[in-house]
């Protein structure tokens, strides 16, 4: 038994050999937006129930008066949330004081676009008029997120929020430090690649960025690369 809680406690740990690449991306991705008012919140669907807490959070901070809730499921999510991630999340939403009135679910979506053209579509049926979205998202979605949300839904002002985790609690909270350095190398990649395209809008990726990236492939971790 020992063992076994050592295995698992090494496994939430980020080598030191990689540590200053992950570091750097994973701080590219966060955008730092100053989280003001917008006209709904959108929760995008994935493995981490984070994007569920930081939505209760900020719902209950008057951030927004509604929220949607949007993703179906993957075969990283399924075993987690079989119901659907959006389903998932509105549970722990309303289990937590959030109005069931107040959520809006996206169950088809698979993809951040599909997330962001679902929800637009499911808020345009409600006839909810929106001019400001305030995405939530895993800490290394936001990046991404943002630039399809400009390319799908280029109307509206975008702010992008995540649970305020660090990096090394992030990585305890999810359990598995190689899933999340290969998910954070997976999202950089796709920056770039789906802008190419045509899924996003173009973003600047500084050198250091693009080096780190470099390395981390180099390193192996390539699970999440298209």
């Amino acid at each position: 038994m020992l063992m076994n809680r050592r295995a698992a406690a090494a496994a939430e740990v980020i080598p030191d050999a990689v540590r200053a690449d992950v570091v750097t991306l994973w701080r590219y991705h966060d955008l730092r937006h100053e989280l003001r008012s917008c006209d709904v919140g959108i929760g995008l669907g994935s493995h981490d129930l984070g994007v569920a807490v930081v939505a209760t959070r900020l719902f209950h901070e008057g951030l927004f008066p509604t929220i949607v809730f949007t993703g179906a499921n993957a075969p990283t999510t399924v075993g987690r949330f079989p119901r659907g991630e959006a389903v998932h999340y509105r549970e722990y939403a309303v289990e937590r004081g959030v109005p069931a009135g107040a959520i809006l679910v996206e169950p088809r979506a698979t993809n951040t676009a599909e997330n962001l053209k679902f929800s637009r579509a499911l808020l345009a049926e409600r006839r909810i008029p929106v001019e400001s979205v305030l995405i939530m998202s895993r800490p290394y979605q936001q990046r991404r997120a943002y630039a399809t949300c400009r390319l799908v839904w280029p109307e509206v002002e975008v702010v992008c929020a995540s649970n305020p985790l660090e990096l090394d609690d992030y990585v305890r909270s999810i359990g598995d430090a190689r899933r999340v350095v290969d998910m954070l190398v997976g999202d950089t990649q796709r920056i770039e690649v789906y802008a190419q395209r045509g899924f996003a809008i173009p973003q600047e990726m500084p050198d250091e960025v693009q080096a780190a990236f470099e390395r981390l492939v180099a390193a192996g971790y390539t699970s999440r690369l298209i």
